[in-house]
């Protein structure tokens, strides 16, 4: 049975930004009149995955209960967006429901376009191969990297946009030390193929991270795309980004593939999303507001955004504020002057103890929190990493209060 509902606010995506985003609202005193669309029962930190994949945490260690982070008054309809019309400002979900707004916020995050890569799907049905991406496949991770006795390890990265961008580069070189744990790490060569151009797009930490990968003996490749992987004969298939005539096929022990990434479909398809261009299926926002280029009343966050930050759970942290302010302020016809500057975190695992911490906004300039040195390897921010920003996200920015 269909049936047409309506709320001041509705948010679509129950993960961290709407979540973030739901708790502040509500704190402000408007939880009855909002709703949240989110199918899952579980909510993700996904951070915590490469450290789950190297055997540091537990996968519980990484998830919870959606409905414990749910704020009270906020509806929560749990269920699918399927069709998203801002024109008619309306959302229709997979149960037949219609939900109309007068306020909309987007935080639906971005998908695995498995897809994109030839052969990939059935890749990851083999034994050697795996991505951390996937909850499905972590713990896959953890097993294969203790039971591989030689060989090549191949680690991949797409075209970008791509959500925390250092994770296979993070797996990598705990990789390394796991292998170095084990006393065989003679027996492997380890590679890093990347389709973009170097390592890391801010120099100081690209800089650092070619002395790393120098000093762990891994190989690295630049704009090499992986485009197939033919996992009967274990080789992955890659094209130069630049002229895909140029191909070269690499055996591998071990393959950690990673697929591009898009906005869901109920997005690519709305009206919501750029039309044309090289942004087209990505929400239109101002970089700065975080509202949309051509609906004033729609709002978006997080990894689905066209904005040029870094797509990571601490540029959700620093966006939430400024969409809540900007969305409250038009609710009442007032204009604020808050802006989102493009702040990211990219804690860089590089081994067991030992962290990078990359902070940057808008055009690559760093934005460090600490006085100190943000370009070396740090047991301090390793601690900040494993201890003190997971219990932050939890019981902190879930929560409205960080």
């Amino acid at each position: 049975m269909t049936e047409t509902l309506h709320h001041k606010i509705v948010i679509v995506g129950g993960g961290t930004g709407g979540i973030c985003v739901a708790a502040r609202l509500a704190r402000s005193g408007l939880g009855k009149d909002i709703a949240i669309i989110e199918p899952s029962d579980s909510h993700y930190y996904q951070p915590l995955w490469t450290l789950v994949a190297a055997g540091v945490f537990d996968m519980k260690a990484s998830t919870r209960r959606t409905k414990d982070f749910i704020p009270r008054g906020v509806h929560w309809y749990q269920d699918a967006a399927i069709a998203i019309s801002a024109a008619n400002k309306s959302v229709r979900t997979r149960n037949g429901s219609t939900i109309t707004f007068d306020w909309l916020v987007l935080a639906p995050g971005v998908e695995l376009d498995w897809d994109s890569i030839k052969g990939a799907r059935e890749a990851l049905a083999t034994p050697n191969v795996s991505c951390i991406y996937d909850r499905g496949y972590v713990a896959k991770t953890e097993g294969i990297l203790k039971r591989v006795s030689s060989g090549k390890l191949l680690f991949t990265f797409p075209p970008p946009p791509v959500k925390c961008a250092g994770a296979p580069q993070k797996i990598m070189y705990l990789a390394d030390e796991m292998l170095r744990r084990r006393g065989v790490r003679e027996q492997f060569t380890i590679e890093y193929r990347s389709a973009l151009a170097g390592i890391f797009g801010i120099p100081v930490f690209a800089d650092l991270l070619n002395r790393i990968v120098s000093r762990k003996n891994i190989k690295t490749f630049f704009n090499q795309k992986l485009i197939e992987v033919r996992a009967r004969e274990r080789q992955a298939v890659f094209v130069d980004v630049a002229d895909s005539q140029k191909m070269e096929i690499i055996s591998y022990e071990y393959l950690h593939i990673v697929p591009s990434m898009r906005p869901p479909e109920v997005i690519r398809s709305s009206d919501v999303s750029v039309a044309e261009g090289a942004g087209r299926g990505w929400i239109d926002v101002d970089p700065y507001s975080l509202r949309h280029q051509r609906w004033p009343n729609v709002f978006a966050l997080g990894d689905a955004c066209n904005a040029p930050n870094a797509k990571t759970g601490a540029a959700i942290r620093k966006q939430a504020p400024v969409l809540v302010d900007h969305l409250l302020r038009a609710m009442s016809g007032q204009v604020s002057d808050r802006k989102y500057d493009g702040y990211a975190s990219c804690p860089l695992v590089t081994g067991f103890g030992k962290v990078v911490l990359a902070e940057f906004g808008y055009d690559g300039k760093l934005m460090p929190s600490f006085p100190l040195n943000p370009a070396r390897e740090s047991r301090l921010m390793w601690w900040l990493k494993t201890l003190v920003l997971p219990r932050l996200y939890w019981y902190l920015m879930l929560r409205g209060r960080a």
